[in-house]
């Protein structure tokens, strides 16, 4: 008797077309950020009447777009009651230290307009944002306090939970110093002084950047063990400490600034210092960590030259400029460290 054979499936597009509508989702939870519902809601539970009234929103649009945000996973809804998540009660509520919101909110207000320019990105290999006009995109983003507090507040959006990992992870029981090079609001070094009491911690960054993170600082009880420095680390030496960090800095330039600023950090460290650096790392064989890959994307419309990089590009690099026992390790989501010793 012959075994039955199996019935070949059809294959389904329903793949293709989540993926290709993708955006829908994604302005939605964008809007819901920029109206505060995960915010107001942190109050409490309220009815669709009660949130739509709160936040200005349409009586047409209120329940399909609350009603998303249940779908999508990024509400609750008990009794007619909508709640926000655990998730999202944590993170996106602005008034909470965990908020991560900083980077849904650039994305909305610059992010989403310039991806809409990824095809003539992609042929020309020219950056697509305010560069296009003829900006300096870093110098025009720094003279502006309004735009700068936004982007200083997204980067933290991006660094928390790499910065929580880090503390955890990286040995720093023996260390009396840290560095964090381009600090932006200063996360991570907040955050490995609030894990570390011994530790001493400056973020270094352009002087602009000074009100931000001091006004950010102040909210935690320090002792004064984290202080600003300003400079700019295309110009000047790196500032001497035990560990120096770079989070979401290499990535932005092309592969001669990368070099330069990875032998800096190597003239910077004592003999057994450490430089770590933390990115979103394109996994080596460049299939999974699709994360990685769009933020390389990412910096195709936001740079001139800036490109992300495997774990193993990294490693190479650190090594051309005299770094010893390199390794990678992950610290979660699509983020992983390289740490490399002088």
């Amino acid at each position: 008797m012959t075994a039955p054979q199996s019935i070949p499936q059809d294959p389904s597009a329903d793949r293709i077309l989540q993926l290709g509508l993708g955006f829908w989702g994604s302005k939605v939870l964008l809007t819901a950020v920029e109206l505060g519902v995960f915010t107001a809601l942190a109050e409490g539970p309220a009815d669709a009447e009660q949130l739509r009234r709160r936040l200005g929103v349409h009586a047409r649009s209120a329940a399909d777009f609350f009603d998303a945000l249940v779908a999508l996973g990024m509400l609750g809804r008990t009794d007619g009651r909508y709640a926000n998540t655990q998730e999202t009660d944590r993170f996106l509520d602005r008034a909470k230290p965990s908020y991560v919101g900083g980077i849904l909110e650039m994305a909305n207000h610059r992010l989403y307009g310039h991806w809409g320019h990824l095809t003539e990105a992609v042929r020309t290999g020219e950056s697509q944002n305010e560069a296009k006009g003829g900006e300096n995109t870093f110098e025009s983003l720094y003279a502006d306090p309004a735009r700068l507090k936004l982007f200083l507040g997204a980067m933290t959006g991006m660094s928390l939970p790499s910065a929580r990992a880090i503390a955890a992870k990286f040995p720093f029981a023996r260390v009396k110093s840290v560095a964090d090079v381009g600090c932006a609001q200063g996360a991570l070094p907040v955050t490995l002084a609030l894990a570390h009491p011994h530790l001493s911690a400056v973020g270094y960054d352009l002087p602009g950047v000074k009100p931000v993170f001091e006004e950010y600082a102040a909210g935690f009880d320090l002792g004064g063990r984290v202080a600003f420095r300003p400079g700019d680390f295309m110009k000047e030496p790196l500032p001497a400490a035990d560990v120096l960090v770079m989070g979401h800095i290499l990535h932005d330039w092309d592969l001669p600034t990368k070099q330069m600023l990875l032998s800096k950090a190597y003239d910077a460290l004592p003999a057994g210092g450490a430089l770590i650096v933390y990115e979103s790392l394109i996994d080596d064989d460049r299939r999974t960590n699709a994360f990685g890959l769009l933020m390389s994307l990412n910096m195709l419309i936001e740079t001139p030259g800036g490109f992300d990089y495997t774990g193993a590009d990294c490693v190479g690099w650190m090594r051309e400029a005299g770094f010893k026992d390199c390794r990678v390790e992950h610290l979660g989501g699509p983020e992983s460290m390289v740490v490399g010793i002088k």
